[in-house]
């Protein structure tokens, strides 16, 4: 039988606009590369639609492997608290921390390009290589990796689990996109660029 106290964190729709609101505003952070980057950025954004919607709107996760089971499970790997068994509150922390490391990667990395790159229909613009740019070539898509991985740390779901994948799916393809298209822009100062850094994570993806 389900305890009354679970049923708190449910049917608050005010609660699912406002973390769709607050997560999708890092999207405006993005590198929008042509059309490209619609199909990544909606698997973004229903990664966030869906963790709001099972976090404070209807327990998706929780009917499906009671139906699938003919129990009810408590909170754990497949919904609800991940690590909450486990380690208690310290699991919703460790999943804040990795997730804000992760919207600090979005937002240096999009000062970095918002000021050099991007100005360049004026003539200004240059291959960026510095501060971040130094450790990994797309740290605003590994900060977006991060976000989602943080929130699946304090908030795992069946969901949100099969749209990470598809998220890292898709965001690789775009960044292997990218990179063709800055070769044929910059040439060989990007590819050597490209030889002494990584893609997402420093010394070693």
């Amino acid at each position: 039988m389900i305890e009354e106290n679970i049923w708190t964190h449910f049917g608050n729709w005010w609660a699912v606009l406002i973390w769709i609101a607050i997560y999708g505003l890092f999207i405006l952070f993005a590198p929008f590369y042509k059309k490209s980057s619609v199909k990544p950025t909606g698997a973004y954004l229903a990664f966030v639609v869906a963790f709001a919607i099972e976090m404070f709107g209807i327990p998706f996760s929780m009917f499906a492997l009671g139906a699938l089971f003919g129990i009810w499970l408590p909170e754990g790997v497949f919904w609800g608290h991940t690590l909450g068994t486990y380690i208690g509150d310290m699991g919703s922390w460790i999943g804040a921390l990795v997730s804000l490391s992760g919207v600090a990667l979005v937002l240096m990395g999009w000062k970095k390009i918002h000021k050099n790159y991007w100005v360049k229909e004026t003539g200004e613009g240059k291959l960026v290589t510095d501060g971040i740019y130094k450790y990994v070539r797309h740290p605003q898509y590994t900060g977006f990796f991060m976000i989602t991985l943080g929130i699946m740390i304090g908030w795992a779901t069946i969901p949100l689990i099969v749209l990470y994948l598809i998220l890292l799916v898709m965001y690789y393809k775009l960044a292997k996109k990218e990179e063709k298209d800055m070769i044929d822009e910059f040439g060989p100062e990007y590819e050597e660029y490209k030889n002494k850094t990584k893609m997402f994570i420093p010394y070693l993806v």
